[in-house]
């Protein structure tokens, strides 16, 4: 599956089905082919993802070791992606749309 969130305070994001998963999962939205995040639900939303955006670099920092650095050292090796990197494209887009008092929907 493959999300597209379409607000009327910004251009279309699109995701990977995946990850849009992960980011719907973490807000509190189970993952469907449609749905909306109402604006006055926004800000809740936003804090959940910067919790969980907090919570994994804890983690990240925490499980750092020497075989960690000589795993992403070697190519293809260790996390590539963080969950920051995920997350900042949709908590933008929350923000604006926030600013906007406007929804955020998907697959619709």
């Amino acid at each position: 599956m493959i999300y597209k969130f379409k607000s009327k305070a910004t251009g279309d994001l699109v995701m990977m089905g995946p990850v849009g998963d992960q980011m719907l999962g973490i807000i509190g939205k189970s993952p469907s082919a449609q749905g909306i995040l109402p604006a006055a639900s926004l800000p809740a939303a936003i804090a959940a993802l910067e919790q969980a955006v907090a919570a994994d670099e804890a983690a990240r920092a925490g499980s750092h070791d020497a075989s960690d650095t000589e795993e992403e050292a070697r190519p293809g090796g260790g996390d590539k992606v963080s969950l920051r990197a995920r997350a900042w494209p949709l908590v933008e887009m929350m923000r604006r749309a926030q600013r906007e008092n406007a929804d955020i929907v998907w697959g619709v």
